[in-house]
């Protein structure tokens, strides 16, 4: 519950308790204090057999835990019955990225042995993506009703 508590914190703590309640009466509080926590633990722990009890057999393996979201999707995302560790070791991100950059720098990627092609180099005829600036043809003449205005290298 306090993982995050340091030593100065914890020093801090102290010695504000010890000015609030001052040294007389501060054994007392902590004794009050340690009560009230035990009484809600026993509390809390009544209250998780009763839900239990209430659930019957089938839930007997129920952990109060597994309703927190992370713990939940952590432990489906563990369980092999979806075949998710398949698909997670069958992506291969570096590859895929070596095939991205040699796509944007033009260069031909190298033949993979899976038969699989990225979806960029798969849209273009020979497997490579030109991604060089090609001038606007020079006869161009703007048509009526055209407001587009003309390509401008160097703005772009």
């Amino acid at each position: 519950m306090f993982n995050d508590i340091g030593a100065l914190e914890l020093v801090t703590l102290v010695v504000l308790a010890v000015l609030v309640f001052g040294p007389d009466k501060l054994p007392k509080v902590i004794q009050d204090v340690t009560r009230t926590i035990r009484k809600i633990r026993e509390f809390s722990d009544s209250a998780k057999q009763d839900i239990r009890e209430e659930l019957g057999p089938e839930f007997k393996d129920f952990e109060f835990e597994d309703l927190n979201p992370k713990t939940f999707i952590r432990k489906q995302l563990d369980n092999d019955e979806l075949g998710l560790k398949e698909i997670r070791n069958g992506f291969d991100l570096k590859k895929e990225m070596a095939e991205v950059t040699d796509a944007v720098h033009g260069r031909d990627p190298e033949p993979s042995s899976s038969g699989s092609s990225s979806s960029a180099s798969a849209g273009s005829g020979g497997g490579r993506i030109d991604m060089s600036k090609k001038p606007e043809t020079p006869g161009r003449t703007d048509k009526p009703g055209d407001d587009r205005p003309p390509f401008d290298m160097d703005a772009t």
